[in-house]
């Protein structure tokens, strides 16, 4: 269990060509079929394979299609064309605290954000304490969210995310929010599940980081594999290029 099969995949999405300044215009505009579009290629025939507890890294200038990948390898999206076949369960850290409510406290955000990860009322009473301790928000508990500051909604998310441990763990540039005492704490979680044999796909802009913690890389470039290859090797590549 934990492994990952893409094949041939391409993402494409339709923008419009249009600027459209309010919606009575959007709506004008699709009623006399006047609304036209062109095709973005996020992604182009992507094809590789992760093997069950392997750290496998994706790198790639902005706009080089590493979220819509990461996306497409969590269920969040459908490729366009191709196929992933996925062993394993899977824990995306993409956007943590997604589920959020900002008008709730962090205390009932745990229950409604771990509801939607799939966790059940009593687990999550259970774990309560433990998702407390691992942010370290005890003061802040009934606190509304929208008064948090982005490194505290970063560490109530990863400690709700984090709570069971998956066979593939997904992380996008997860490791550089917060401040660094927490951004040590979280790379001390994920290298402890590393330990255990989970698979690890991670995103991040640090080539220190990507080189340490993974064995193999994947360097994307407009949205097509420029290359694939161990992490030394590729991290040297992206450095020249």
């Amino acid at each position: 269990m934990g492994s990952i099969n893409v094949s041939h995949v391409s993402m494409s999405f339709n923008m419009s060509k249009d600027k459209i300044n309010s919606i009575k215009e959007y709506v004008i505009k699709l009623a006399k079929k006047q609304l036209f579009y062109e095709e973005f290629k996020a992604l182009d025939d992507i094809s590789f394979s992760i093997n069950k507890g392997e750290v496998f890294g994706i790198i790639g200038k902005n706009g080089a299609g590493k979220s819509t990948l990461l996306k497409l390898i969590a269920g969040v999206l459908k490729p366009s064309q191709g196929s992933i076949e996925i062993s394993g369960s899977i824990a995306p850290l993409i956007e943590l605290g997604a589920g959020f409510d900002p008008e709730l406290t962090a205390r009932e955000n745990i229950f409604l954000n771990g509801a939607m990860l799939g966790y059940s009322k009593k687990y999550l009473r259970e774990k309560f304490d433990e998702i407390v301790d691992f942010s370290e928000l005890h003061n802040f508990l009934d606190v509304p969210v929208k008064n948090y500051s982005s490194g505290m909604y970063a560490r109530l998310g990863f400690a709700i995310a984090t709570l069971v441990e998956p066979e593939i763990l997904i992380v996008d540039e997860i490791l550089s929010v917060g401040d660094y005492q927490f951004q040590q704490k979280c790379e001390r979680k994920i290298q402890a599940m590393i330990e255990k044999g989970t698979t690890v796909i991670m995103v991040s802009h640090s080539l220190d980081q990507v080189q340490e913690l993974c064995s193999r890389i994947l360097w994307l470039e407009h949205g097509r594999i420029r290359s694939i290859g161990d992490s030394a090797t590729i991290c040297e590549q992206f450095k020249n290029s």
